[in-house]
């Protein structure tokens, strides 16, 4: 009997290692207080950090699975991705949202979908979920405790 090399299903990427980034960047995208609104555009991205939230608002836009260009100075300016971006990619429910497009053929969504703690996961305490990388975990294991922020 000969063994078959058979084609092995490509390992789903994760958004987020899809996108460079500094530390500086990614502390700032899980601690300011963004507030998200999901626009046909994209996703607009309000800073509730600052004094005057609505002089900080931005559209990011969102393609290919991954939010991909932001209206905001830095994106512009410097390498990588800006914070608003990561803001977007590390909150999984704003960017399955995101990624949810309306068919033609009666309005039926389909959504590029991930696996989340919603869904039933199981999550180990040590290593976070499927979705979290080994240098940063997912915003639902920050959030409920799981898995803290790199220092």
């Amino acid at each position: 009997m000969s063994k078959r090399n058979l084609p092995q299903a490509a390992e789903p990427t994760h958004p987020l290692s899809r996108l460079a980034f500094t530390k500086r960047v990614a502390k700032r995208a899980q601690y300011e207080a963004f507030e998200f609104t999901i626009v046909p555009e994209g996703v607009r991205v309000r800073n509730g950090s600052h004094a005057n939230p609505e002089e900080h608002e931005y559209l990011v836009r969102v393609a290919g699975g991954i939010p991909a260009t932001c209206t905001c100075p830095a994106d512009a300016r410097f390498d990588g991705a800006c914070k608003h971006r990561v803001a977007v990619v590390i909150r999984a429910p704003i960017l399955d949202a995101a990624n949810r497009q309306v068919v033609a053929d009666g309005g039926v969504e389909t959504s590029a979908g991930r696996a989340n703690h919603q869904q039933g996961e199981s999550v180990d305490e040590d290593d976070g979920c499927e979705t979290c990388l080994e240098e940063f975990p997912c915003w639902e294991c920050v959030r409920t405790g799981v898995r803290a922020l790199p220092e």
